[in-house]
């Protein structure tokens, strides 16, 4: 993997279910198993779900108009079975609405083909989970 294309996170336990994950910007967000508000685990990939076809989306609709709501909505079914834990049924619903004026019509008219493109082809995670790879595990010596 070169430099460039790597992305990668750290995962630090801060109290028992609690943890931080750091980007390499030094950007920060709590997660934990879900006693409190933080966000679990399951309630991340959705947000990276929706929220990478959303930037993909006000990308495009952005260049036209700016939305008067903006709102996606990611949903899934937690299913155990033979296959082990999961989520299935994975949809992401956007509601987007533009105000009159300049642009906004041109805004609208792009916006079904936005959602397509970022689905088929630019939501690095939709893609990810759509096709799938295979993940590793190892554990290093402290």
């Amino acid at each position: 993997m070169s430099e460039d294309t790597a992305r990668s996170v750290t995962v630090e336990r801060t109290a028992a279910g609690h943890f931080v994950a750091t980007n390499t910007r030094g950007g920060t967000i709590a997660f934990g198993t879900g006693g409190d508000s933080e966000f679990t685990p399951v309630e991340l990939l959705l947000a990276a779900l929706g929220g990478c076809s959303a930037v993909d989306v006000d990308l495009a609709t952005g260049r036209h108009a700016e939305p008067s709501a903006f709102t996606v909505e990611v949903t899934g079914d937690k299913t155990a079975d033979e296959l082990g834990n999961r989520l299935t049924g994975l949809a992401v619903t956007f509601t987007v609405t533009f105000p009159d004026g300049e642009g906004a019509e041109r805004a609208r008219a792009i916006l079904p083909r936005a959602v397509k493109t970022s689905h088929d082809r630019l939501c690095t995670v939709s893609r990810t989970v759509e096709i799938g790879t295979p993940v590793t595990t190892t554990v290093k010596d402290a």
